[in-house]
């Protein structure tokens, strides 16, 4: 049984691809569904995926699968089995998009996951030295034990660069992050800049001044005006592979 948000953003995805031959992208079906952030079409999509509705296509960026709708919109008399077996039989599978990319067609596995994780969007690199250009879409989504995460929305990076080094964070490390709009003095928090890049440090609020610290000493404190700075979420936790 899906919700409503659920069912209003499957049918608008099956539309879009029909029309389009692509998926429509984040910012698209977050307006189209009338949200406020990205995070609850995040949601949404994991649910769908976990209830057989899509996929999300394994080692492609951004790709999605649409494998069946709910049963009161497909033609009278025809189940999601009889559909299924129906396009088996067809020369055209099911429609696969991909959010700013290529259509494409055939069917892949759906990838490997576990009852027992959640499923968090992956925004690609941020810069633990300097910063790099702000993060939209995810790249990819990471399986994480609900025992790393709080309450709250998250999400996660892999680091790029050594300058909070001295933090345990290295480069190639992949953090969580929670998603929030302030922070307490000394957290490690994902900061956009200007609108324009984002980047991993410590922040510290001085009277009319904001600093983001490296835990590098080959890095300076960066100082900026308060107006500049915008905190997109807090450190959680981070794991490392070796």
């Amino acid at each position: 049984m899906l919700t409503k948000k659920q069912h209003e953003l499957l049918m608008y995805i099956h539309t879009y691809l029909e029309g389009k031959g692509v998926c429509p992208s984040f910012d698209e079906m977050k307006e189209a569904l009338d949200l406020k952030s990205k995070s609850g079409i995040h949601r949404l999509i994991t649910g769908l995926t976990e209830r057989g509705f899509i996929r999300r296509l394994p080692h492609r960026a951004r790709a999605l699968e649409v494998l069946k709708l709910p049963d009161a919109v497909l033609p009278m008399g025809m189940s999601n089995r009889k559909a299924e077996q129906a396009e088996q039989a067809s020369d055209f599978n099911v429609v696969k998009g991909e959010f700013g990319g290529k259509a494409a067609t055939g069917h892949l596995p759906p990838p490997p996951s576990s009852d027992n994780s959640i499923n968090l969007p992956l925004y690609g690199r941020i810069a633990a030295g300097m910063g790099v250009e702000a993060l939209a879409d995810p790249s990819s989504f990471i399986d994480i034990p609900p025992s790393m995460l709080g309450g709250g929305e998250h999400y996660c990076l892999e680091v790029e660069g050594d300058s909070m080094i001295d933090a345990g964070i290295h480069d190639g490390d992949t953090v969580i992050i929670n998603e929030c709009k302030t922070a307490e003095n000394g957290a490690i928090v994902v900061a956009l800049i200007d609108d324009q890049e984002v980047t991993l440090k410590k922040m510290r609020r001085k009277g009319n001044t904001v600093a983001l610290e490296a835990a590098n000493p080959d890095y300076e404190t960066r100082i900026f005006g308060p107006d500049r700075v915008k905190v997109q979420g807090k450190l959680v936790g981070l794991f490392r592979k070796y």
